[in-house]
């Protein structure tokens, strides 16, 4: 079982990666799913890519704040948009409906996520630079 999670863990990576350089193919989501196919399959990989330059950080704010970066929401609610516009115009009524309902859905959820937070000046100073 740890094998397959980490073969899941692999192409989802792989997927992500090929996001970076491809318009409209969301990076973030196959990245976090990479996080937890690794977490589950190995622990060396897991590390490997909390530890990643690039990768690492959008990991992190997810684990720590369920939050997903500014530039990831745009392009994945644009991604969902287009996709349901596609949808309605392409497929008969029961199924387009379908396809809009759960549009809607991803959408709602990836808006109700928090922004990856910045710090703040306050939190960036140590506590000798503080303003009294």
């Amino acid at each position: 079982m740890r094998t397959s999670f980490v073969v899941m863990g692999h192409a989802s990576l792989a997927v992500g990666f090929v996001g970076i350089f491809v318009p409209l193919l969301p990076t973030t989501p196959f990245v976090l799913l990479a996080a937890f196919c690794y977490s589950r399959g190995s622990e060396r990989f897991h590390t490997w890519l909390q530890e990643h330059p690039r990768f690492g950080p959008m990991v992190h704010a997810w684990r720590e704040h369920g939050a997903i970066g500014r530039r990831a929401k745009v392009v994945a609610a644009a991604t969902v948009v287009l996709s349901a516009a596609y949808s309605f115009s392409r497929l008969d009524p029961p199924w387009s409906v379908a396809a809009l309902v759960v549009c809607a859905g991803v959408l709602s959820f990836i808006l109700s996520r928090p922004s990856t937070p910045r710090r703040s000046s306050a939190t960036s100073r140590g506590p000798s630079d503080s303003v009294s």
